[in-house]
């Protein structure tokens, strides 16, 4: 059981990277992990959405799946597929309840894997052996898969659950990969998109106000 171990690293990709407040941690490394790739493709029903209109948020999709991504340029196909992200030390005395936390916060869907972290430009050696990490799987009952990116986009654009709007999550994982000068082409066409549809309602309701101003 790793609650018995020294110390453990958990491996953070989505919302742990600009909310690693949440975590008792002693040590923190940057990089990747090979085979997966960042999606937005798992809905939400209890942080980001409900059960009647689920909000989407990340998970990893292991490459040996295999599954068409038909909007994806032809550039961003090159595998093996590498994830950034931030690997936290959990040292013994806060094994317990931080697992605790995370099974309770990653309850919708997301499940513990193991995985190797490299950051090292010829990916000879890994920087941290079989860190945890969580992901939600192809098989659960919550996993919603590919759409086209614009109706992923809207979806993210109108949905809201009790941990807040989708879009703020989206943004906020956007910034926060930004600020670590990780390129995401899947998570920053999103951020464009959904900026977009922002800027256009706001158009739309200064058009009215201007118009009801007017009469």
């Amino acid at each position: 059981m790793v609650e018995s171990n020294e110390h453990i690293w958990i491996f953070g990709y989505g919302s742990l990277i600009w909310k690693h407040s949440l975590l008792d941690f002693s040590e923190k490394k940057y990089g990747y992990i090979f085979g997966w790739k960042r999606r937005f493709w798992q809905g939400s029903t209890d942080h980001r959405g409900v059960v009647n209109a689920p909000g989407r948020v990340v998970t990893l999709i292991n490459d040996e799946l295999n599954l068409p991504e038909n909007d994806l340029p032809q550039e961003e196909h090159q595998l093996p597929s590498r994830t950034f992200g931030i690997a936290f030390k959990i040292e013994k005395e806060n094994i317990e309840k931080t697992l605790s936390y995370l099974d309770h916060r990653e309850k919708g869907g997301y499940s513990r894997h193991e995985v190797d972290i490299y950051n090292d430009p010829d990916d000879s050696e890994p920087i941290v052996k079989s860190a945890l990490i969580y992901i939600a799987t192809v098989d659960n009952e919550e996993f919603l898969g590919w759409k086209p990116i614009e109706e992923i986009a809207g979806q993210i654009y109108k949905s809201v659950g009790p941990s807040g709007t989708n879009i703020e999550y989206l943004l906020n994982l956007a910034q926060a990969l930004r600020n670590l000068n990780i390129n995401d082409y899947h998570i920053f066409t999103l951020e464009k998109i959904v900026k977009k549809l922002i800027q256009e309602e706001e158009e739309r309701e200064n058009e009215e106000k201007s118009n009801n101003n007017e009469e």
